[in-house]
């Protein structure tokens, strides 16, 4: 594989970060801070644009900002992999920066300079753990998100947030030190190098207990995937501004934690080594088991963001077990829905945001006829409701689809019928609620037939969200090319 050599991931890396002292000085000024945040998020995205023409020919670029001892450096590399993920997350960044503006000013939020700060540092992390050369990179980039997000959940500052924010650093910080942090350090004494490799640096190096031990350290050690049993922080988190939970659910937090058990299951292991020792089949078990639970879960809840929350769980699941597969196929659906799933995921997060700035309302028993009067807002939500469930003309049905062919290559007819069934479960209980919405007798709506949507700035990114779930089912070859040069088949 031929490298250059670049300081890019590092301006990306730094183009949010640098941008706090500004916004911190421009707390007077609203106008002036949001955009210095749009400013931001655009240099990030065209600096990670920049970039993919010469990941797309299928050469990597390398920086080093400094080597700690032999074989462990803070370094950075952009991949196939990487890029995807980057891609992803900072042009999400944007659309949810003006969805943040109608929303945090639509309910006059307080501390909205605190919020646009940490959404920066955020932002700042998760390229950086997009971009890590190896493990260790990685780390430190993962905690620095991990404790950047808790002022996000516990923006509210009500004992209810705090509450949830302890929740939220005790499974997050607290399986990351407990397992990864163990798990590293092994790692490093058998191998000699954290160095992320096409074929993992870990082949050869350990007996097959000790490397099924450390793959149970590190799949559950990074909890921001949410494979149970360390899910609960994620339901609980809710508490947070719609636009966080969006950052949650969609972009920065969740995904940072599949992107990572990705790494670890190609840059760590390798799929050779994991196929040699069967262990493939443990984690598609413990991720097939999230995948149903959590979608049962999810239709009991009539709180619509836990709804969302439990949806979330499943779905993350989804691109654990396709790359626990370890099937080109499956790999590539695993992958590829990182992308799929955050556009869907945003929207619905977007609307349920909407709605409760136009209408107070947040649980789902109180929208019945809602889109008689906010039909914009409910018709993104059916698209987004399309693409999670895996349906056409979504980009979640390119996703899906790769997952399914997955299983039957790597000829795993319970995860095929795992897919399948979960697939009918999210749209048990998303489907009913968009058909309430539209379809009720004028006796049962609880609205009045009148439009009356959220203020523009909540709106205009959601329908822009929907409108992208649409285009990635007609042009999904940039995540598919990235995916499939990412797993090198």
């Amino acid at each position: 594989m031929e490298t250059i050599t670049s300081i890019k991931p590092l301006l990306a890396v730094l183009a949010s970060l640098l941008v706090v002292p500004i916004l911190v000085t421009s707390t007077r000024m609203p106008n002036v801070r949001e955009a210095w945040t749009f400013v931001a998020a655009t240099v990030k995205f065209l600096i990670v644009l920049s970039m993919l023409p010469t990941v797309l020919k299928g050469t990597e670029i390398v920086y080093t900002v400094a080597e700690v001892i032999p074989g462990l450096a803070i370094k950075f590399r952009v991949d196939a992999f990487g890029m995807l993920f980057a891609l992803v997350s900072s042009s999400l960044w944007i659309i949810t920066s003006a969805y943040s503006i109608g929303y945090m000013r639509g309910l006059k939020e307080h501390s909205q300079t605190r919020y646009f700060c940490y959404f920066a540092i955020c932002l700042s992390a998760t390229v950086g753990v997009a971009f890590s050369a190896n493990l260790l990179t990685l780390y430190l980039f993962y905690e620095m998100l991990s404790l950047a997000t808790y002022p996000l959940v516990t923006h509210h500052q009500d004992p209810e947030a705090r509450k949830s924010g302890r929740k939220y650093l005790l499974y997050i910080l607290g399986t990351s030190i407990a397992f990864v942090l163990p798990a590293m350090l092994i790692s490093y004494n058998l191998a000699g190098t954290l160095e992320f490799a096409k074929q993992g640096f870990l082949a050869g190096t350990a007996s097959k207990p000790l490397i099924l031990f450390l793959l149970i350290l590190l799949v559950f050690g990074f909890a921001k995937v949410a494979i149970m049993p360390f899910h609960s922080w994620l339901p609980a988190a809710m508490v947070a501004p719609t636009p966080v939970s969006a950052l949650l659910h969609a972009v920065a937090v969740v995904k940072v934690g599949a992107f990572s058990i990705l790494r670890m299951i190609t840059g760590v292991f390798g799929t050779d080594l994991l196929l040699d020792l069967h262990l493939g089949t443990l984690v598609c078990y413990a991720a097939a088991f999230t995948v149903i639970v959590a979608s049962l879960i999810a239709l009991t809840q009539d709180e619509l963001k836990r709804r969302l929350a439990f949806s979330t769980i499943g779905q993350l699941s989804y691109i654990i077990l396709g790359i626990a597969l370890l099937s080109p196929k499956g790999m590539i659906g695993g992958m590829t829905h990182i992308a799929m799933h955050a556009f869907g995921k945003i929207t619905l997060f977007f609307c349920a945001g909407a709605i409760a700035v136009a209408t107070g309302k947040k649980y789902v028993s109180q929208m019945v006829g809602i889109g008689k009067r906010m039909p914009v807002t409910m018709i993104a939500f059916f698209i987004g409701s399309l693409s999670v469930i895996g349906l056409p003309p979504t980009g979640g049905f390119f996703s899906k689809w790769y997952l399914v062919l997955g299983t039957l290559q790597a000829d795993q007819m319970p995860m095929l019928l795992v897919l399948l069934g979960s697939s009918l479960l999210n749209a048990a209980y998303f489907l009913p609620i968009v058909y309430k919405a539209f379809f009720c007798t004028p006796e049962e709506s609880m609205f009045e037939n009148k439009v009356e949507e959220a203020p523009i700035w909540c709106v205009a990114p959601l329908v822009v969200t929907a409108v992208c779930s649409i285009v990635l089912f007609f042009y999904p070859t940039v995540f598919l090319n990235l995916a499939t040069l990412a797993i090198g088949k």
